[in-house]
C-alpha cells in the first residue's frame, strides 16, 4: 500500500473508542506515528501509554496529576491544557474518541490547528454545531470521516455509489438491553442493568444512551446534519444481531447494506485509511451460522428517538437541547437521582421551551447551559411529587 507515514492524535485515547483506534494502530504501525494522547481523569492508562509510545506528548484534561513523578511525565493539564496540545502536536489525523458534548471544543481546536482528517467518534460535535463544524473543516481542508458504526457504513455506501439518487438512510439499531421490555418493566430498570449492552462493550453514558434509545436519535440527527438530508429520509430499524451497520436505499428501489461483525475496529481502521483500504483485521462473517432480524422500534415506549426526530426538524438550537438534557438526564440516573423512564420526561420537558435561534458558537454554548439548568428545575419539580 503506498502510504506515506502520519502523524496521529488520539483524543480519549484510554477510552474504548481510544483502544480500538489503538489496536488498529499497533497492527499498522508503519504507516501511523502516535504523538499525542489525552486522557480526561485516567492518568494511570495515560501514563502507560505514555511508556509504550515514547514520543507522544501526555494530556490530562480533567484534573490535577497525582504525584511528582507522574508530573514530569504528563506534559499539559486540564482543557486549555488540552487545547494547547492540539495546536502544539499538529498531528495529520485526529482521532476524536471523547464523550458526549466535551468532545465539541476539541473538534473545533483540531481542525483550526491543520490537521487534514478528523475521525469524529464524538457525534455530538455534529449534533450540537453541524453545519458550524462542517463549514469550518470545509475552510481548513480537513476531511471529516464519521467512526461511529452506522455514520462509517452511510458514508461508505454513499462513496460507492453516489448520492444524486438517494432516497432514504436506514440506520440500523441494537435495541440496547431493553428493546423487548414492556413500560412496566422499564419503571423497574437500574443503572447496572442499563449498562450491560449485549452486544457492544462502549462507555457507560453511550451504553445508557443505546438502552433509551437517544443513542439512535443522536445519530438520527447526526445524519441529517452530516449527510445533509430531511428527517424524513432518514429511517431506523432495530436489528438486534448489529450485523448490518446501516443501508441506504435509491430511487430505483435498490437498497445497499454494510455488514460486518460488530468489532469498532473496522470502522476505525476505514477512517484511519480513507480513501484506501487497509487488509482485513477483524473476522470476516460465516452466513452460514447468519440469523439476521429487523423490527420496528417502538417510538410509544422510547420516545427519546421520536423527540430527537422532533429536534431535528426543528433544527437551529434544538438539537444542542436535546443533546444537553439527555446528558444531564442520563448522568442523573447513573448516580440513582432519576428513575429510567424520568429520561424521557426531562428531555420531552426541556424540548418545549423555545431554542429557536441562530446557530453560532456562542448561542450553542448558551443552549447547552440553560438547557441544563432547565433540567435541575425539572428534577427539582419531580422530586416534589
Amino acid at each position: 500500500m503506498a502510504m506515506k507515514k502520519r502523524t496521529i492524535a488520539i483524543l480519549g485515547a484510554t477510552g474504548s473508542i481510544g483502544k480500538s483506534t489503538l489496536d488498529v494502530i499497533r497492527r499498522n504501525s508503519r504507516y501511523f506515528e502516535p504523538i499525542l494522547f489525552s486522557a480526561h481523569t485516567d492518568q494511570t492508562g495515560l501514563l502507560t501509554l505514555g511508556k509504550e509510545f515514547h514520543s507522544a506528548r501526555l494530556v490530562l484534561s480533567g484534573q490535577n496529576v497525582q504525584g511528582t513523578s507522574s508530573a514530569e511525565r504528563i506534559h499539559y493539564t486540564g482543557e486549555e491544557g488540552l487545547f494547547q496540545a492540539i495546536a502544539s502536536a499538529k498531528a495529520d489525523i485526529v482521532v476524536n474518541g471523547i464523550a458526549g458534548s466535551a468532545g465539541l471544543a476539541p473538534s473545533f481546536a483540531a481542525i483550526n490547528a491543520g490537521c487534514t482528517r478528523l475521525c469524529l467518534a464524538n457525534k455530538e460535535t455534529i449534533v450540537m454545531a453541524g453545519s458550524l463544524i462542517l463549514e469550518r473543516a470545509r475552510a481548513k481542508n480537513c476531511h471529516i470521516v464519521p467512526v461511529d458504526s452506522e455514520h462509517s457504513a452511510v458514508f461508505q455506501l454513499l462513496e460507492a455509489h453516489g448520492r444524486d439518487n438517494l432516497d432514504k438512510i436506514i440506520l440500523t439499531a441494537s435495541g440496547g438491553p431493553f428493546h423487548s421490555f414492556s413500560r412496566d418493566q422499564l419503571t423497574r430498570v437500574a443503572p447496572q442493568d442499563a449498562l450491560v449492552h449485549p452486544i457492544w462493550n462502549m462507555g457507560a453514558k453511550i451504553t445508557i444512551d443505546s438502552a433509551t434509545m437517544a443513542n439512535k436519535g443522536l445519530e438520527v440527527i447526526e445524519a441529517v446534519r452530516l449527510f445533509d438530508v430531511d428527517a424524513d429520509k432518514i429511517e431506523v430499524v432495530v436489528h438486534p444481531q448489529s450485523i448490518v451497520h446501516s443501508m441506504v436505499r435509491f430511487k430505483d428501489g435498490s437498497i445497499y447494506a454494510q455488514m460486518s461483525k460488530p468489532d469498532m475496529r473496522l470502522p476505525i481502521q476505514n477512517a484511519l485509511f480513507y480513501p484506501e483500504k487497509a487488509p482485513i483485521t477483524v473476522n470476516s462473517l460465516d452466513f452460514s451460522a447468519l440469523t439476521l432480524t429487523f423490527e420496528s422500534p417502538n417510538m410509544e415506549i422510547f420516545p427519546l428517538l421520536s423527540l430527537a426526530y422532533q429536534a431535528a426538524r426543528m433544527g437551529g438550537l434544538y438539537p444542542a437541547a436535546y443533546n444537553a438534557a439527555n446528558e444531564e438526564a442520563a448522568a442523573l440516573f447513573l448516580v440513582g437521582k432519576v428513575g429510567f423512564l424520568d429520561i424521557n420526561v426531562i428531555v420531552e420537558e426541556v424540548l418545549q421551551k423555545d431554542w429557536i435561534g441562530r446557530l453560532t458558537l456562542e448561542s450553542v454554548w448558551n443552549t447547552d447551559r440553560q438547557a441544563r439548568d432547565a433540567v435541575a428545575d425539572i428534577v427539582t419539580q419531580l422530586h416534589r411529587k
